[in-house]
């Protein structure tokens, strides 16, 4: 019973930092209109935030390897909620960008903590099951959080969605302290150590991966709310409804990638990244068809959310053979190189925006895409040799 506890509460930890990170994405115009700032400019705090993700993540998880895991989650949740209220409080651009600085600065470590904790406590065959689940928190937040996140910041205030954030953020500490695992096992060791798993190929080409899978998916996502309204001609009675759907197709997304870790992992990747990069290619043309175009993006929230399970499962593996002391550190690959990834695509989005036109980021989101389908079939081949 107490499993299933965790198992829920980690999800809920997940599907709080998912609102988060995600909700500034659909109140982005509210922002704009309030500090009378460009989308491109804004654009930054998407990017920011990402590469302060990826940065800290490691020196965190790092860092706190050298203390009990379940006392340092409680720490950065309270760093969290502080960061967090900052941002509803914020009555400038700079405030509102430092806020979110010190919240990506956490973040990644919270979830990092998460996913070491889940591969402890989920018996063996429910490993990728448990894992999956807490990627789908993040889609969680697309379905649920983003849409009332976006719906409040239009009928009230973009600074109340934060508020809402804040509240679930301390549901969450609540909950933590209650059933948090206090028992996982820690093996110690200096920073070196700890980084000398990076030094191993298949985890250098898999971040790689990782890395472009999400600068593909953010070179769509962080201008989803103008595609949907201004170049696919939706109003903003189905924009709530579309984002809802979009959450939706992540959902099943992180369950197939699931259910393909379990069956194969990377080798069944390899077909879902070519359709991807075909469906980025398609994109532009497809805008004059909106509801065609609604479905391939409902398509491609499928691949981008597919990756998380069979990535993750491989980093934790190559650990416990091989790097038992960076454990820790291979649970936050998957959100310091997605984070590489966002920040990367959000740039290229809001250069594509600026040079061209907001029509033409699906081209963007081709080349990563393409890079990704590269990756993803050398690392099975580098798999098939090694088995």
């Amino acid at each position: 019973m107490k499993y299933r506890l965790q198992a829920c509460l980690f999800v809920f930890i997940a599907f709080m930092l998912g609102c988060n990170e995600y909700i500034i994405v659909g109140v982005l115009p509210d922002i704009s209109a309030e500090y009378k700032t460009s989308l491109a400019t804004l654009g930054l705090l998407v990017t920011i935030f990402a590469l302060v993700y990826a940065l800290f993540t490691p020196l965190v998880t790092s860092f706190a390897n050298h203390f009990l895991r379940h006392q340092v989650l409680l720490v950065l949740i309270g760093i969290f909620f502080i960061g967090n209220t900052w941002t509803a409080l914020a009555t400038n651009f700079t405030s509102l960008l430092l806020s979110r600085i010190l919240t990506a600065s956490v973040a990644g470590a919270i979830i990092s903590l998460v996913l070491v904790m889940a591969n402890y406590i989920a018996p063996r065959h429910k490993r990728a099951s448990l894992v999956s689940w807490v990627f789908a928190g993040f889609s969680l937040a697309s379905i649920i959080g983003i849409p009332i996140g976006t719906l409040i910041s239009t009928t009230f205030s973009w600074h109340d969605s934060f508020w809402m954030i804040s509240a679930i953020t301390f549901v969450v500490l609540v909950l933590l302290i209650w059933l948090v695992p206090r028992d996982t096992p820690q093996f110690k060791g200096s920073l070196k150590n700890q980084f000398a798993l990076l030094r191993e190929p298949q985890i250098i080409w898999g971040v790689v991966f990782v890395i472009a899978v999400c600068a593909a998916d953010y070179t769509i996502y962080t201008y989803i709310r103008p595609l949907i309204t201004t170049e696919m001609g939706f109003d903003n009675a189905w924009l709530n409804w579309l984002l809802f759907g979009m959450g939706v197709f992540f959902i099943i997304g992180n369950k197939f990638g699931g259910y393909l870790a379990d069956n194969g992992g990377l080798l069944r990747l390899r077909y879902l990244y070519i359709g991807m990069t075909l469906l980025l290619l398609l994109l532009a043309p497809l805008l004059h068809y909106r509801y065609l175009a609604a479905l391939a993006i409902a398509l491609m929230c499928i691949c981008f959310a597919s990756y998380g399970s069979s990535t993750q499962l491989m980093f934790l593996d190559i650990a416990e053979k091989k790097y038992p002391q960076s454990l820790d550190l291979a649970s936050s690959l998957n959100s310091i190189f997605a984070n590489l990834g966002i920040s990367l695509g959000s740039l290229t989005a809001a250069q594509t925006v600026q040079v061209t036109s907001l029509r033409n980021v699906g081209y963007a989101g081709a080349v990563y895409g393409l890079l990704a389908t590269l990756i993803v079939f050398y690392l099975c081949r580098r798999y098939i040799k090694q088995n």
